[in-house]
């Protein structure tokens, strides 16, 4: 390593997120790094967002019309001035020491082109959709591989050099742009870092409605489109083989429900498929168990 600090440019999009953004941006200016900048990105917010950026003396750029993240975040890194692009999304609170972390492991790891971290094991928010999104997303990037085969912009960041040689994100893949981005960096062979140990809080409160519209309707047609035109290295987070096995239980579950309205005696193999998912998925129920207790771990396991 070297004295000289890397700068690094802190890229934050933002849509109608004003009640997120101030509590985003005072964590990132008590940053105890100091060689950084903060660009924020505001897709044609009809919200204050714009204006709490200019009152905390980030640099703002504004778009036109909405655009989306991926947008946004391409051009924000054109505007970038470090060497390093680290995104952060708006309803994210960092540590005094993240900025500084990431400095760290690119400073200690000269070959890895990104990294990314994931969200703590404390939601901001305490109802139940709110707890269970945000611990099911820590507990997956806790049980990743250190060399991953994907990125995440919610805490990632990358080399801007290479990051621009490849394009940026790609807006056809809406919702899915940054696991999408990772799959280019490794078909063009370039290392991803998953650093554990970088957390940081996520403020989104869950509801029924946001959580269906981002995990059913946003996600899972084009992420299945990336599994599919990804095969070889789709082996990281939540498509380990268990959980593959664990999907194909609970399609043949669901599957026989239906079917024993013709023949009733298939509802007795239904039970063993369940406790099979059980089996596989012990570690994800035992961390519920352990953080929240056995009314909380029920309830997941029916989701």
């Amino acid at each position: 390593m070297t004295n000289e600090q890397a700068f690094i440019s802190v890229i934050v999009p933002v849509y109608n997120g004003g009640h997120y953004l101030e509590r985003c941006l005072d964590a990132l200016l008590a940053s105890s790094y100091s060689s950084y900048e903060v660009i924020v990105v505001d897709d044609a917010s009809t919200d204050d967002s714009a204006d709490i950026a200019r009152r905390k003396g980030v640099t703002l750029l504004e778009m036109q019309k909405q655009t989306g993240q991926s947008a946004g975040r391409n051009a924000a890194a054109e505007h970038a001035r470090g060497r390093i692009l680290f995104f952060v999304d708006a309803d994210v609170v960092v540590k005094p020491d993240t900025i500084s972390r990431v400095a760290a492991d690119f400073a200690a790891n000269p070959d890895i082109t990104a990294l990314f971290g994931s969200y703590d094991d404390e939601p901001a928010e305490k109802n139940f959709l709110s707890q269970y999104k945000n611990l099911q997303h820590h507990f997956v990037h806790q049980q990743g591989n250190r060399e991953a085969s994907t990125f995440w912009t919610g805490c990632g960041a990358v080399r801007r050099e290479v990051f621009q040689s490849l394009g940026g994100l790609n807006r056809d893949w809406r919702c899915v742009e940054d696991i999408e981005f990772g799959y280019r960096l490794r078909r063009a062979g370039h290392r991803i870092l998953l650093d554990k140990e970088l957390q940081v809080k996520h403020l989104k409160r869950w509801t029924l409605r946001s959580w269906l519209r981002a995990d059913i309707f946003c996600r899972a047609v084009p992420w299945s489109k990336l599994i599919i035109e990804n095969r070889a290295l789709v082996k990281d987070l939540n498509l380990q083989t268990s959980d593959r096995i664990s999907a194909a239980l609970l399609g043949l579950s669901i599957a026989l429900l239906f079917l024993s309205i013709l023949k009733p005696q298939l509802l007795f193999i239904i039970p063993f498929l369940l406790a099979g998912i059980v089996i596989l998925n012990r570690k994800f129920y035992g961390f519920f168990l352990r953080k929240r207790g056995p009314i909380f771990t029920a309830l997941v396991w029916v989701i």
